[in-house]
């Protein structure tokens, strides 16, 4: 149950924090099309009713989600350095093996956090702001070494569910961090900013999908059971007992891979819709506005028809 509780709160993160920044980016862009660039982090809107005293709450309530992306990562490294201090039966080898394991990814999440901890000190303090290029670069480099650490995850694995969901769980970091790097070398690319947002929320789904598949029962594929907590154990996953169970389960598997990525793309056309609508800006095929003053309207210029006849 623990487990459960802990894939439902990532998600949760991950989605709310994917979303936020897609719509950011397509509002952004709806808004300053001319000078939109990617950011690592967008704030809450400021209020142009601010006065006295509550200036200083108005500006602290604009890095909300940063404050939650932060709790968020704190919860995680917390996680992953707890449960290094427990064996895991279904870790290949001893139990240094899943310690080093688990300790290898609470050092990715730590990365995470002292960057995200450094941009909101350096955005309410006189500390020296790192470029958005820079940010992209730390985060590329903190996406592929999360990669790299559920890689060798499931390379240890002896649940072959878990194996596999590890190693798709590795894929989508690893365009995150590529996306990360796009971004850090050319941060007009909407398209990178987009798939950045969209990635992420992937992962949240998949992070949700992980859990259900290996510690809900109603979710299990057929074939497969879930290991109960064995002594001095952590919670045990979900086991194959024969081979074709076993590639019956990682086929649906990949099949509900592929789902979610068509959820993601259907979130993407909601989500730009919902914004187009609540900026109220009409588009003809370009990033560019008409002009709906009358006075502006006056100054269109047409190009003059030659070789033509009455």
């Amino acid at each position: 149950m623990g487990e459960m509780m802990y894939k439902l709160f990532a998600s949760a993160s991950l989605l709310t924090l994917g979303l936020y920044h897609l719509i950011c980016t397509f509002f952004h862009l709806l808004k300053s099309p001319q000078s939109y660039a990617a950011k690592p982090f967008y704030p809450f809107p400021r209020l142009s009713s601010v006065t006295g005293n509550n200036h200083h709450n108005h500006n602290r309530l604009q890095n909300l989600p940063l404050f939650i992306l932060i709790l968020s990562l704190f919860v995680a490294f917390l996680h992953e350095t707890l449960i290094s201090f427990y064996s895991d039966p279904l870790v290949k080898g001893s139990t240094p093996v899943h310690r080093f394991s688990s300790l290898n990814s609470a050092a990715v999440f730590f990365l995470f956090l002292i960057i995200a901890v450094y941009y909101l000190l350096s955005d309410s303090t006189s500390l020296i702001p790192l470029p958005s290029d820079l940010l992209f670069a730390l985060a590329s480099v903190g996406f592929f070494l999360h990669y790299s650490a559920a890689s060798s995850s499931a390379a240890i694995q002896t649940s072959d569910l878990q194996a596999h969901c590890d190693s798709l769980s590795a894929r989508i970091s690893a365009l995150c961090s590529l996306l990360c790097l796009l971004l850090a070398c050319r941060s007009r690319l909407f398209i990178a900013d987009a798939a950045l947002a969209a990635a992420i929320c992937l992962q949240g789904l998949w992070q949700l999908q992980t859990g259900l598949s290996l510690y809900v029962d109603g979710f299990i594929p057929e074939g497969c059971h879930r290991l109960l907590d064995v002594q001095s154990g952590v919670e045990g996953s979900t086991k194959c007992d024969i081979q074709d169970s076993k590639l019956r389960a990682v086929s649906i598997l990949d099949l509900m891979f592929t789902v979610h990525v068509v959820l993601v793309v259907i979130l993407i056309f909601v989500t730009y819709t919902m914004v187009v609508m609540a900026a109220g800006v009409r588009r003809t095929g370009s990033y560019e506005a008409l002009p709906t003053n009358n006075a502006d309207s006056n100054h269109i210029q047409m190009k003059s028809l030659t070789g033509t006849q009455a």
